[in-house]
């Protein structure tokens, strides 16, 4: 039987403990942090990120280098007949990219599938969860690939931004917009989709954008039931990067919404929390992959 490994990177929330746990490997992703090389989970800490972020110090994602990835997955394929490798969404990073053109070489073809089903953050953690099933299943490496891509639009997820400081930052709004939204208590939902961050909706207030985004999110998965997925077939999701009660109450919402249901809540890749910053708060579903 094929023995598959997942190799993911921390853009999907998975830290290096929980990583060993699952039996998967975490490629840690470099940052730029008030111009030093840092590396998420290693080097670099969230409470480093967020403290260097307040203080106004310039952040910003960075590409790990090639021999970064090929040294992980020439130390993973010493046991694993096979990769199944989930970057960041090619439409967030061009990391996907180049692991794409790395596994076209001759040592790794046929050994490294690369998936690019648009996913980061929880969303991402939900998709490695899948990957494990299906290769328990007995499903092949290039089988798994295929029916991640195939599935790559089976969810959603909805993030409310607590301030504008940082997407003004990140050049995505004017600084007189975030001058005017900060004085009326603008939060922008920003929807993480399958190519793209952009803008859903603004609300007045976290709490009009909290009920926004559940509104929201319960409409689009009736949808997914009515158009034959199964209740217990939805995972949702929540991602978070507020303070642990705020995250309770933000959790206890969602059951609420969604009774019986069971919730994955990972704080939010850092990779995101660029454009966000602390204080943010999401909401989405992952459908299960067929």
């Amino acid at each position: 039987m094929e023995k598959i490994r997942i190799v993911t990177d921390s853009h999907s929330s998975i830290s290096q403990q929980r990583a060993s746990e699952l039996g998967i490997s975490v490629l840690p992703m470099p940052f730029m942090v008030d111009g030093e090389n840092k590396t998420e989970g290693c080097s670099l800490s969230r409470e480093e990120f967020f403290s260097k972020q307040r203080a106004g110090a310039p952040v910003s994602t960075s590409q790990p280098a090639p021999a970064d990835v090929t040294g992980l997955w020439d130390e993973v394929l010493r046991e694993a007949d096979t990769i199944v490798h989930m970057p960041i969404s090619s439409g967030i990073s061009g990391s996907c990219e180049t692991a794409q053109a790395l596994s076209e070489k001759d040592r790794y073809r046929d050994r490294v599938f690369v998936v690019d089903n648009g996913r980061v953050s929880t969303p991402l953690y939900r998709a490695v969860l899948d990957a494990l099933e299906l290769a328990e299943a007995g499903y092949s490496a290039c089988d798994i690939k295929q029916i991640l891509e195939r599935n790559k639009d089976r969810m959603e997820i909805l993030v409310a931004v607590d301030t504008l400081e940082y997407l003004r930052r990140g050049g995505r709004i004017s600084a007189a917009t975030s001058v005017v939204g900060t004085a009326l208590n603008i939060k922008p939902i920003l929807r993480l989709s399958t190519d793209s961050i952009d803008e859903f909706r603004k609300c007045h207030g976290m709490k009009a954008a909290r009920r926004a985004m559940i509104s929201a999110i319960r409409e689009s998965v009736e949808d997914r039931i009515a158009g034959g997925c199964a209740r217990e077939d939805i995972h949702m999701l929540a991602a978070v990067s507020t303070d642990e009660e705020t995250t309770e109450s933000w959790l206890a919402e969602i059951r609420e919404a969604f009774p019986g249901q069971d919730i994955l809540c990972k704080p939010l890749s850092l990779g995101i929390c660029c454009h966000t910053g602390e204080g943010a708060l999401g909401v989405g579903y992952s459908c299960k992959p067929v």
